[in-house]
């Protein structure tokens, strides 16, 4: 957290006179509301009034610090104030005031304003900072005072020149399939880049919890410019008519600094609805596309994983002599989530292109991909799995595209007829077409030859593809590549080929804990602020989160990224040469219970995490704190 985001000039008023602490609170007050912050000035200003009556808001060395919490606050927000003469007052120390910093929380806050409260407090702890904070010439040199002050551990940072704009200049929204790194990695991206650069920005995350920091209505009529990084489909409806960027949370990740240029210049264009801003660049249409196909795996993922823990579980049941009616129920649970693994795909495929009406085709295309029907005998139906869901989500949502824009021209009071007949109708039909007649034939009969194949496939070429497997989770940390592996690992599952997907999970936790473990063999490779991030490696490694190796590949992708590389095909290989098997899709260490040849797995794990870290160290050069 940095005081800097937090703080504007319009929020600093310098070297005022105040003949009471009550007096100078109220000058602070004055300033948020100046600001417009507050949405009702007497509230706040009664709470903070309640606040200071606790007493414990003056911490010595001439300063104050203020704090409420309030209902009449929207977010987060501190105001300072500097004094000339200084105030006396009952300080801890007996010296009078002369500086004073207001933080005001929202009332849901949580404990957001103590955090700040203890940022302040610590930053203030050096005594000359603060004679010179108190000598800044203007709001602004103020606040580039504090923002140098908090980026000292990175230096080679230019200071940033805050804005006197009120409100955010610029706003942004992340997401990505799993909603569990990327989505904040890209959020944290922008925001440092704008800090860099002096500029004010609020960004949504749109993650595995929820949405987070919420854009409002007159936060985005206010905006200039909108970053869009998400690689799963969002609905864009409340940003028409303003100027977007549209990008990946990956891309967002590497070059925050390049999207918030292109979001300054002007050049962005202005959203007109639907997706026909972008439809003139096969790059931007092949995103577009890419975002359908992961709203389609991020809603199915929970599905995966569920079902694939609950199948664990209940064959841990099992070994430990439990309940054989919960055993049973657990896996015939398991299993019926894992089996809408399909439709829940397709669906949302076909709702990420068309929206709602593209839900009820969707859905039934990726059910007929899970059964495998046909025309013929029940007996003959194979399963056309991934690919034929994958198929009816997009036939779904773009025949519905299509016949809403052929029925475009029906009478508004027909209307009706076209939404609740004619479009369900015709989009049931062709998707119910398309898949027993074209799709599920000749993809039930690949599928089949293909699961004959793995499960032929022994010795030598086994093991080969464990390494391929491996490797490929370690080579984009959460992107395209590491999302196919992923995937694959997942459909070995649900045929029940394990090693297979023993061999993916222990490749996307090599990356994390090798470079945590680089850090602490190597700590002279590494900055002070990469050093830090070894306990939250450690536990994303365990976790089975590759992502948290993906800071550390952005700084020195040429020496990180193939010592990961070869680590984790190292684990791949040795998961299937040891017989791992991993029953469930997610869970990492967890799991480690239900694992076929757990020690086998750990040693896999241990010698690709000790190829990495010794590939690193031997690599990368030293560096200067």
């Amino acid at each position: 957290m940095r005081i800097a985001n937090y703080l504007r000039p319009d929020c600093v008023a310098l070297r005022q006179r105040a003949d009471s602490l009550q007096g100078a609170v109220q000058q602070l007050v004055a300033l948020l509301d100046g600001a417009k912050v507050l949405t009702d000035t007497a509230v706040f200003a009664a709470d903070v009034r309640a606040r200071l009556e606790l007493g414990g808001v003056c911490v010595g060395n001439g300063l104050a610090i203020p704090h409420a919490k309030s209902t009449a606050v929207e977010k987060l927000q501190l105001a300072a104030l500097t004094l000339d003469p200084p105030l006396p007052c009952d300080t801890p120390d007996s010296q009078p005031l002369e500086m004073l910093f207001l933080i005001a929380a929202p009332a849901e806050a949580n404990d957001l304003h103590v955090q700040v409260l203890a940022e302040l407090a610590t930053l203030f702890l050096d005594t000359d900072f603060c004679a010179s904070l108190r000598q800044s010439e203007t709001p602004e040199a103020f606040c580039r005072a504090i923002a140098r002050r908090e980026a000292q551990d990175d230096p080679a940072a230019p200071p940033p020149t805050p804005t006197n704009e009120p409100g955010y200049r610029l706003l942004g929204v992340t997401a990505c399939p799993t909603g569990i790194a990327h989505t904040y990695l890209a959020a944290e991206a922008l925001q440092q880049a704008a800090q860099t650069r002096g500029l004010t920005i609020k960004v949504e995350t749109n993650g595995a919890g929820g949405v987070g920091n919420e854009l409002t209505e007159d936060e985005i009529q206010a905006a200039d410019c909108i970053i869009v990084a998400v690689d799963r489909s969002i609905s864009l409806a409340r940003f028409v008519g303003k100027r977007l960027v549209y990008t990946s949370a990956g891309e967002a990740v590497r070059n925050a600094d390049a999207l918030l240029e292109k979001a300054v210049s002007g050049k962005a264009s202005i959203y007109r609805g639907g997706h026909a801003f972008r439809t003139n660049d096969w790059k931007e249409l092949g995103r577009e596309y890419y975002g359908h196909l992961m709203s389609g795996i991020s809603h199915m993922l929970p599905f995966v994983v569920a079902g694939g823990v609950m199948l664990a579980l209940s064959l841990l049941l099992q070994h430990l002599g439990g309940p054989a009616n919960w055993s049973t129920m657990m896996t015939n649970v398991g299993n019926a989530a894992l089996s809408m693994m399909y439709p829940i795909l397709s669906a949302f495929i076909a709702y990420s292109i068309a929206d709602r009406p593209g839900l009820m085709p969707g859905l039934m295309g990726g059910y007929l991909a899970q059964t495998g029907m046909t025309t013929a005998t029940k007996l003959s139906w194979i399963p056309s799995g991934f690919w034929g869901g994958l198929i009816a989500g997009f036939a779904a949502g773009l025949v519905v595209r299509l016949l809403n824009r052929l029925f475009r021209r029906i009478p508004q009071d027909l209307d009706h007829i076209k939404t609740g007949l004619l479009v369900p109708l015709l989009s049931l039909l062709f998707v119910g077409w398309l898949m027993l007649m074209v799709i599920n034939p000749p993809l039930g009969r690949f599928n089949r030859w293909m699961s004959l194949a793995l499960a032929k496939l022994q010795g030598g070429s086994r093991l080969v593809l464990g390494a391929v497997l491996g490797a490929l989770m370690a080579t984009d940390y959460g992107g395209p590549i590491n999302k196919a592996a992923y995937v694959t690992g997942t459909l070995a599952v649900t045929n029940s080929q394990y090693d297979l997907m023993a061999a993916v999970m222990a490749g996307g936790m090599i990356p994390p804990l090798g470079l945590a473990l680089a850090c602490l063999l190597f700590p002279t490779r590494f900055t002070k602020a990469e050093r830090r991030t070894v306990p939250q490696n450690l536990v994303m490694g365990a976790s089975f989160v590759t992502e948290g190796a993906l800071p550390f590949a952005l700084r020195d992708p040429l020496r990180v990224v193939p010592s990961c590389m070869a680590g984790s095909a190292l684990a791949g290989f040795l998961t299937v040469l040891f017989g791992c098997g991993c029953p469930a899709p997610h869970g990492g260490l967890f799991l480690l219970a239900v694992i076929g040849n757990p020690l086998g797995f750990l040693a896999a794990l241990a010698a690709g995490s000790l190829l990495t870290t010794l590939l690193v160290g031997m690599l990368k050069k030293p560096v200067k704190s």
